[in-house]
């Protein structure tokens, strides 16, 4: 099938490993032209170098802390500049820490909707004019299978990256009529560094081993195992074509079956 990707221009934010980076990749494959954005600039640069040498994509990249709205707005003003327009924005970014209610302070909490939600709305602010002066856009916001089915200890993500599906779902209605295409996607337990490091932090705290940890996150997917990144990057790719030209408003899961809700 061809989705109709190639040529479009696409920035990806966190995109220097884990999910972001799989969907660059994927975009990549298509045929997009890629802007990369990621805090580490080293890692960036190790990313952007691969992806270029397996597709041959074109590529630009900058080192960008998303809290910042200025450091957004010069990043989609560069993108812009070097491509001549913008297509598809997808906006991530780390997870805020595992904790529960008790033992998170009003610092982590100011902290998470920065980093989760207000980074979010930059590029939102940054990106949507021109898609919708050009009438055609995709904006396409990745956050957890805790915005339909709050995670035990994850407070943080379970609140403020709801606020993130609210957002998409009210830009979606503003931004229809002009040919912009708004979606969140929810990833499940997915093979990432992230996922790792919150898998041992829960084996120390419960005094088991990570491989434990991992088990039971399994034993509540009917699918029976964990995503890895490219078949989440697969959806993300998809929302993002003209194949998705009647999908809009939509918080999409790809947990394996995780999420008991019917909705």
């Amino acid at each position: 099938m061809d989705l109709g990707i190639k040529g479009r221009v696409a920035i990806v934010a966190a995109s220097s490993k884990g999910l972001g980076k799989a969907v660059a990749l994927g975009l990549a494959r298509e045929g997009a032209k890629l802007a990369l954005c990621s805090r580490n600039g080293a890692t960036l640069t190790a990313t952007a170098e691969e992806i270029r040498n397996e597709t041959g994509a074109e590529l630009f990249a900058r080192a960008v802390d998303v809290t910042s709205a200025g450091q957004v707005k010069e990043f989609v003003s560069g993108t812009a500049q070097r491509f001549g327009r913008l297509d598809i924005c997808v906006t991530n970014a780390g997870g805020p820490p595992a904790k529960p209610f008790a033992e998170t302070t009003l610092e982590d909490w100011e902290a998470a909707v920065r980093l989760n939600l207000m980074s979010a709305v930059y590029f939102a602010r940054e990106v949507l004019p021109s898609m919708r002066k050009q009438k055609w856009g995709r904006f396409i916001t990745i956050t957890s299978a805790s915005v339909k089915q709050p995670i035990d200890n994850l407070v943080l993500s379970n609140s403020v990256r709801s606020a993130v599906s609210g957002l998409a779902k009210s830009l979606s209605n503003e931004c229809a009529a002009d040919r912009v295409l708004v979606n969140n996607v929810c990833p499940g337990y997915t093979l990432t560094d992230r996922l790792s490091e919150l898998s041992e932090k829960l084996a120390r705290a419960q005094g088991t081993e990570r491989d434990e940890v991992v088990g039971q996150w399994t034993r509540q997917i009917p699918l029976g195992r964990l995503a890895t990144p490219e078949e989440f990057a697969n959806v993300v790719v998809f929302l993002a074509s003209e194949r998705a030209s009647y999908i809009t408003g939509a918080s999409i899961g790809v947990d394996g079956g995780f999420i008991k809700g019917v909705y």
